[in-house]
């Protein structure tokens, strides 16, 4: 078998309801339409986790934050945990990494044989949630309303400058792939922040969405004492006493967030037509690490199994997949596995540990009937949080809270929990039972609290004397770059061109 290059688009916080059967009709993503239409196309792809660093740590090994121990944005992932970059680079593969993943650790590489640019948080423990102090917020790393009131038009942000740097680094590792140096098979993987919050957008961009209907959610704030309880927290955790949120706010905040989508387009759209222009070809793998609320029943960010939270894009385009759109639930720990089976690469030896599925059948016609698994257990929670999407349902379980079930079908907003109603009680009982069967929700909750416990003795300590970071610090070889006196002159211009010959 040949193996195929693999490209891999990766985006932040892009709310998977925004993309039905591709982009939604009226957002301006030329770029990821084009890709749309010639991929397998998943409508119903979830998160493995509401939050950055347990959503990628899953989405990279196939495994559930239970099993990785990244519970939260502070928690470390193991260098012992295979991702798709080990069992790529292990089959032969160059494995590349530019932009954000989030490692937490001094492990910044994860079986990337090459990291281009530095991650755009901090990989230490300082962002560790403590159960022991419930409602407690850490006013200098949690959310908070201030992305939302602060919403509108930049020309250059923290954020724009390291997508930028994302995408720069992204083209110049194809067009040095495409001289041919290293004969393996090689798998990109280009990780962007947008459209993240904080919702500040290029006029260019902003000015795309000056007409635009969607300004406003489809269902509105709903009372803080209305809401369910894990919703409550978080809107604590975000600190919204202290904010006014008004309709203006949120027009701004979602008009920046579009405009940050179509940013992130063009950005796409640099690194497809390079690989065009180098006439390379790869399988392209595009995804999100969990979606935002977008100002939904007066909700923001994630944290929530809520669908514009949990549901992410997911869209592949491979010759072993058909294009078109699948309705089944998948999940983004089914990724590992997909990638290693379009390479051809067996995953058997950790099988029994991974969760993720394969979903190349998917996309020649093929069902599948497993529920789909979510876990929470960071910022906003004081215990975990699990959850099944199965079918058209959805079945969440807290031991702090009522159990909630939403039929997607009939009330894709959620708005009501059938879990007290007398004729869903078998339906109650089933999902339940798969629910305990699977977790233990005692001994996660143990878990997460010896994990944070730990990581804030550590923590504390590193901060104490002499500090070494864990940031990742590309290295430029600036010796082997460009000209050099130990270069033959005229092999060097010969072999950094391509094409050759024209």
């Amino acid at each position: 078998m040949t193996k195929p290059n693999i490209l891999i688009i990766m985006v932040d916080q892009l709310n998977g309801t925004l993309f039905p059967d591709g982009p939604a009709d009226w957002l301006h993503a030329p770029n990821l339409k084009a890709l749309a239409a010639r991929s397998t196309r998943f409508a119903n792809a979830y998160t493995a986790s509401p939050l950055c660093a347990p959503g990628r740590a899953s989405f990279m090994s196939g495994q559930l934050p239970s099993r990785t121990g990244v519970y939260d944005n502070a928690a470390e992932f193991a260098s012992s945990i295979p991702t798709y970059a080990h069992h790529l680079r292990r089959a032969g593969y160059q494995t590349c990494l530019s932009g954000k993943m989030h490692f937490v650790g001094p492990d910044q590489l994860h079986g990337f044989e090459e990291r281009l640019t530095t991650d755009i948080y901090p990989p230490d423990f300082g962002w560790t949630p403590d159960y022991r102090k419930p409602r407690e917020r850490i006013d200098w790393w949690y959310h908070n309303m201030g992305s939302v009131t602060g919403a509108g038009v930049a020309e250059i942000t923290n954020q724009m400058e390291y997508d930028d740097e994302v995408c720069y680094h992204a083209t110049r590792k194809l067009y040095d792939l495409s001289r041919g140096h290293d004969a393996r098979p090689w798998c990109l993987t280009v990780s962007f922040t947008h459209p993240h919050d904080p919702y500040v957008a290029r006029k260019k961009y902003w000015d795309l969405y000056e007409d635009c209907e969607h300004l406003l959610p489809e269902i509105g704030p709903i009372p803080y004492e209305d809401q369910d309880a894990h919703s409550q927290r978080i809107l604590d955790a975000n600190d919204r006493d202290n904010f006014d949120i008004t309709e203006e706010h949120i027009k701004r905040a979602r008009r920046a967030y579009f405009a940050n989508i179509s940013y992130i387009d063009d950005k796409i759209g640099e690194v497809l037509q390079t690989l065009k222009d180098t006439r390379q070809q790869a399988t392209i793998l595009f995804v999100s690490d969990h979606g935002d609320m977008l100002g939904e029943r007066g909700l923001w960010f994630k944290m929530s199994f809520l669908e514009g939270s949990a549901r992410v894009p997911l869209m592949i385009a491979s010759d072993e997949m058909a294009p078109g759109l699948v309705k089944t639930p998948v999940s983004n720990i089914d990724v590992a596995p997909t990638l290693c089976d379009l390479a051809g690469v067996d995953m058997s030896e950790v099988a029994p540990w991974t969760a993720g599925e394969s979903l190349v059948h998917l996309g020649q016609g093929g069902t599948r009937d497993t529920p789909v698994a979510m876990e929470y257990a960071a910022e906003g929670s004081y215990a975990p949080l699990v959850s099944l999407r199965y079918g058209k349902w959805k079945y969440n379980r807290c031991a702090l809270d009522p159990d909630q079930l939403f039929d997607l079908e009939a009330d894709p907003h959620e708005l009501t929990n059938l879990a007290q109603e007398a004729a869903h009680q078998g339906t109650l009982t089933q999902l339940r039972a798969k629910s305990e069967a699977r977790w233990d929700l005692a001994q996660f909750d143990a878990a997460v609290r010896q994990s944070q416990a730990c990581r804030w003795v550590v923590y504390e300590a590193l901060r104490n004397g002499s500090y070494y970071p864990w940031d990742h610090q590309p290295l430029q070889k600036a010796s082997e770059r460009y000209m050099r006196n130990h270069m033959d002159l005229n092999v060097l211009e010969e072999n950094q061109r391509f094409p050759r010959g024209e």
